[in-house]
């Protein structure tokens, strides 16, 4: 899996129609609006995506879709394990990869339950290694249905292996992102994407090869910006503006999440339905004020950084 130095790898919306189907038309407009914002590669069938509402064929024509429009612009890492026995986790890891995937992510959640050991857990990530011959993997501390962080440690044992390349990372702690990335050096090819905005310059400075974050489906282009300023000094009042905009701006990306996110896209020009499948709340009239604030205060952001659209 060919990586850049930094890079924005958007966690991907699946578009529904409002009859409740996979809008595939949208869904690839929506491929090609990361593409053109400079996305450095794709996470297809993650929670974003609402993979959980997805039935196995589902998810494997959406992957396959998304792959297709990317046509090997940038690589395509999809989620290939949703719990049960690692011999059929391995079988959809298969599957997965033989969609055209470039890595498939396994989800640390389902591999062992919340009150199993790390003990458990690591035999079981290397029974799926042996299961899966050398297909390449990444872990997503997916929040759902619990949140299992990796350790600095399982991150070194694992990575060592040479068969994990890349790590989608929800600890919200930069030390404990330091670690990891310090952990993670046995393999070049190893790259970790930082989830948490609120630190997602320190991050980059850290080592981080990029951010996989949430924001990046209402402004892509500002995460890639980000990606690609972070260290330049000449723009350092406007890094630090946009790493605030990003802190100030948290919680309202959080609500209804992704009906909110579709519904910005709707603004931005994407003929998207904000219908999802999980239930997450309603899209309220407060909730509309608030991001139609953060869509001026946005607007606002790119013309005093010089950010196009």
């Amino acid at each position: 899996m060919e990586q850049k130095p930094k890079g924005f790898i958007p966690v991907m919306l699946t578009p529904f129609k409002d009859n409740g189907d996979i809008d595939y038309t949208t869904l690839t407009q929506l491929t090609e609006v990361y593409l053109q914002a400079g996305a450095a590669g794709l996470f297809a069938n993650c929670l974003s995506s609402e993979m959980f509402e997805l039935d196995a064929d589902e998810k494997l024509k959406a992957i396959k879709h998304v792959i297709k429009v990317a046509d090997g612009k940038v690589p395509v890492v999809a989620t290939g394990t949703f719990g049960g026995p690692i011999n059929k986790q391995a079988d959809f890891v298969k599957k997965v990869y033989d969609a055209g995937a470039d890595a498939v992510i396994i989800l640390a959640s389902l591999i062992a339950d919340e009150n199993k050991s790390d003990d458990i857990f690591n035999q079981r990530i290397f029974e799926l290694f042996d299961a899966t011959e050398n297909i390449p993997l990444g872990f997503y501390e997916c929040p759902v249905p619990y949140k299992r962080l990796l350790s600095p440690g399982q991150i070194k044992l694992f990575v060592d292996t040479g068969r994990v390349i890349y790590h989608k990372d929800t600890c919200l702690d930069l030390d404990q992102i330091k670690a990891k990335l310090k952990a993670g050096t046995g393999n070049p090819s190893f790259g970790l994407y930082d989830a948490y905005m609120a630190h997602a310059v320190e991050s980059l400075k850290a080592g981080a090869a990029g951010l996989s974050c949430i924001q990046g489906n209402f402004f892509p282009e500002l995460i890639v910006w980000l990606c690609n300023n972070y260290a330049n000094k000449t723009l350092r009042t406007e890094v630090d503006q946009v790493q605030q905009f990003l802190i100030d701006n948290m919680d309202v990306m959080h609500n209804v999440y992704p009906v909110i996110a579709k519904y910005w896209l709707k603004k931005r020009g994407l003929n998207i339905s904000t219908f999802t499948r999980r239930n997450v709340g309603v899209f309220s009239s407060s909730i509309k004020q608030q991001i139609e604030h953060l869509y001026s205060s946005y607007n606002l952001l790119q013309s005093q950084i010089g950010l196009s659209v």
